[in-house]
């Protein structure tokens, strides 16, 4: 059997790794617990003095750079380095080309509301497709192409403008799994980037004339040199050693304040965080469930329970509702990168993670264990945490109520004005 946390929903086979203490209680849970303790105000003081010394006087160039889409924490992130810090930042976006319609919304409006220089970087879909096919064939996952440009392009950016600051959100892998203490102030690095992100597979690797992937063709995907990161300085930052986390607050605060758009999302109940790509929470996330056995309901839900919204046993309620669930966005994939559902699948026969997936009788595989069954484990009401405040998602009105969410955008408006996105009725001028 799997073991599962005592206090959230994390099993043993989380592929950030994750550990236990003699309560039965993972390291994410344990490192979420200095967010109640950490004196905030001082570390977003130490926060200040640290871009301080990145401000440019002159005028004449940015102040950092701030790696943006259409969904995740990006508004909150450029508030905090605009509003906030009052800095000039540069904002730029790798285009995964995934896009939903409510993502292209979010990014014009994005570029709008803060009024951000906006640099954004478009590779040729057949380029991305060949990249998509070989990173199923050889590597299980149809988001490699998504992380590598996302953490790539960012960087490449700061090299070219000479802006040496780089200012990201949440250190994923400290807030799931408790990797750094919030006090480590971890930093984005080449080998973070390529040891935890993209799993030891950097852009070199990728080449295969086989696959019809040429030097050329992840160029895009290169890691600036160490000589020309010296020469600018470059650092990369996250907000969440300086800010208590909390992306659900954090993103209400930006429906109220800009208007940031939700949407429904296929295999979890959190509409907030997903809404700019088609298969974040959709068939990326499906392949994750085949691969370790859950997915993105159980990533959302630890969160909540940490933060006391939810209780274990709403999380695991929501897991049994959403894990199994097969998207509708799958179909889509399989028609954009040119596979049927069995050869996707065939993709990842070796992928699965034995500890947690079987075949039967009959050779079909089967789920050996899941927290649904574990809600009576030992330990679980000396752990748990009392809970204080609902757990309520908001879904937004659509900016284009009439416009159905059925394709991927590749590019899209990049700023509004008062004609863009139904914002006022032109009809009068047709």
């Amino acid at each position: 059997m799997m073991r599962y946390c005592t206090r959230c929903l994390y099993p043993e086979n989380h592929p950030f790794f994750i550990t236990f203490d003699e309560q039965g209680v993972c390291s994410g849970c344990r490192i979420h617990e200095e967010k109640d303790i950490l004196e905030w105000a001082e570390r977003f003081q130490k926060l200040t003095k640290i871009v301080e010394s990145y401000r440019n006087r002159s005028g004449s160039s940015y102040d950092c750079i701030v790696p943006v889409s259409g969904g995740g924490d990006s508004y909150f992130i450029v508030h905090i380095a605009k509003r906030v810090l009052k800095l000039n930042p540069l904002l730029v976006t790798f285009n995964q080309e995934y896009n939903t319609k409510v993502g292209i919304r979010n990014l014009a409006n994005l570029v709008t509301v803060f009024d951000c220089d906006h640099f954004a970087y478009t590779l040729d879909p057949a380029r991305l497709k060949r990249l998509a096919r070989h990173s199923l064939r050889t590597l299980g996952t149809m988001y490699w192409h998504c992380l590598a440009g996302t953490l790539t392009f960012p960087v490449q950016a700061a090299v070219k403008f000479r802006v040496p600051l780089i200012i990201w959100g949440v250190h994923g892998w400290s807030d799931q799994v408790g990797m750094f203490s919030h006090l480590d102030e971890v930093e984005m690095t080449k080998k973070a980037r390529k040891e935890h992100s993209l799993k030891g597979v950097d852009a070199e690797d990728m080449v295969a004339e086989e696959a019809g992937i040429s030097r050329r063709d992840i160029q895009p995907f290169v890691y600036p040199f160490d000589d020309e990161l010296e020469r600018v300085g470059v650092r990369g930052i996250y907000l969440s050693n300086y800010v208590r986390w909390d992306s659900k607050a954090q993103h209400e605060l930006m429906i109220r304040l800009y208007g940031y758009e939700t949407a429904p999302q296929e295999r979890t109940f959190n509409t907030y965080e997903d809404v700019h790509c088609f298969h974040s929470a959709g068939a990326h996330d499906w392949m994750k469930f085949l691969k370790y056995g859950y997915g993105k309901v159980t990533d959302h839900a630890c969160r909540e329970i940490r933060l006391k919204r939810m209780t274990r046993e709403d999380g695991i309620v929501l897991v049994e509702r959403y894990e199994r669930k097969r998207p509708r966005d799958l179909d889509l994939f399989l028609r954009w990168v040119g596979m049927d559902e069995q050869e996707l699948l065939d993709c990842l026969r070796d992928k699965r993670d034995s500890r947690i997936w079987g075949k039967d009788r009959c050779g079909q595989w089967v789920l050996l264990d899941s927290v649904v069954n574990h809600v009576n484990d030992p330990g679980v009401d000396e752990v748990r945490l009392r809970k204080e405040e609902d757990c309520e998602f908001i879904v937004t009105s659509s900016r284009e109520p009439c416009v159905p969410e059925d394709d991927y955008v590749l590019m899209g408006r990049g700023y509004i004005d008062k004609y863009n996105f139904c914002a006022v009725d032109d009809s009068s001028a047709l």
